[in-house]
């Protein structure tokens, strides 16, 4: 299975992160979990320190690449971190993910 990463800017509220993480389920994801998080980064030769939503997404081999195009559609940054990680898990719990 595979784990997926990205942010979305803090200034999305909660129902428009929710929004978003229900357009990744319905794309194929098992699951998506969101929290606030602060980010530290450099962008256009500037030191940022951000407060950022982080989304990690459990996602089959079969769905990844439908998972990673709706992420892509719908992100509103010009450069969306997306990061995905081949991750082991239970039995159970990959055999749920791969039901999807």
């Amino acid at each position: 299975m595979f784990l997926i990463k990205t942010t979305l800017p803090i200034s999305f509220r909660e129902f428009e992160v929710t929004s978003f993480a229900q357009s990744i389920v319905e794309s194929g994801a098992a699951c998506v979990q969101h929290r606030e998080i602060s980010s530290t980064y450099s962008w256009d030769g500037k030191l940022n320190h951000e407060k950022e939503w982080l989304l990690e997404i459990k996602v089959s081999e079969k769905n990844k690449e439908s998972v990673q195009e709706v992420i892509t559609n719908l992100h509103p940054y010009d450069v969306p971190e997306i990061l995905i990680l081949k991750v082991e898990a239970n039995q159970e719990y990959l055999d749920w993910v791969n039901s999807h």
